[in-house]
């Protein structure tokens, strides 16, 4: 090859519009199959815990949803059987993962569980805020970090692994899922439940005297996964999600499963 050609795949990524090293994604399937899938079964993490990303299917309860879509196009192109298996709570995922319990996960990014998983870009961004009861005092995501104010929090989730950081003052009431947290808000009387927006606005919006707060506390940026030690695989992981950034497959999954009001993640720098 001389310095005026490239590889057909750089060419055909470059053609299709996508970054060349989304051509990475199809031209290494076999590499990526030995370390992501070995023995020809992709065992993929499904957390149902972020409606905003999965869902179960109504009828068969089948994982549906931007994730599950995700893992069906790489296990369709290592040539892997997928193998689900499903979760209430982002920190369950991570637990199971300690246990050598599944190959991929969809989770948000976190310092913490950077020490024992290997992160892509975010595919998805979502915002985290706080609901609270409609007379409550607190009006912005400021006021509440203050003392005596305590916050409900699903025990593992991306925005209590950030809040344990970040709160100086209030207190965080852990529930085991994220779901739970809002009913450990209502019960315990909480000052405020912590959560992803779009099912706390949808949980206000169907639930008279409960209001969000407007903003947001922090940006969850939701990545791929994979156990920390497989690291050979990640440029292959990387450029698959570009792709299917680039290309519109995740926007088309999003929609899909209703979930119009989530942001397809900027092009990795």
């Amino acid at each position: 090859m001389n310095g005026t050609q490239m590889p057909l795949s750089r060419r055909a990524a470059l053609a299709a519009g996508l970054s060349v090293t989304a051509a990475t994604a199809e031209a290494q399937p076999q590499e990526a199959a030995t370390i992501l899938a070995p023995g020809g079964v992709l065992r993929v993490a499904i957390n149902f815990g972020n409606p905003v990303l999965a869902q179960p299917d109504p009828a068969t309860g089948e994982p549906r949803g931007v994730s599950a879509a995700l893992a069906r196009e790489l296990a369709r192109r290592l040539g892997a059987t997928i193998r689900f298996s499903t979760y209430d709570a982002a920190g369950k995922v991570t637990d199971a993962g300690k246990r050598g319990e599944w190959d991929l996960c969809f989770l948000a990014i976190d310092p913490v569980r950077a020490q024992g998983i290997a992160f892509t870009a975010p595919y998805v961004v979502i915002e985290g805020t706080y609901m609270v009861p409609d007379a409550s005092p607190l009006r912005a995501v400021e006021e509440v970090d203050r003392p005596g104010i305590r916050v409900a929090v699903g025990r593992g989730s991306a925005y209590d692994l950030y809040l344990t950081r970040a709160l100086k003052s209030a207190e965080l009431v852990r529930a085991p899922s994220s779901p739970e947290a809002i009913d450990l808000f209502l019960q315990q009387k909480l000052d405020a439940a912590a959560g992803v927006t779009q099912p706390l606005v949808a949980y206000a919006a169907a639930n008279p005297g409960m209001r969000v707060i407007p903003g947001r506390f922090m940006v969850i940026e939701q990545a791929v996964g994979i156990p920390g030690g497989r690291e050979a695989a990640l440029p292959y992981l990387r450029a698959f999600v570009e792709e299917m950034k680039a290309s519109g497959f995740v926007a088309r999954a999003l929609a899909e499963s209703g979930q119009k009001d989530a942001a397809v993640a900027p092009p990795a720098a």
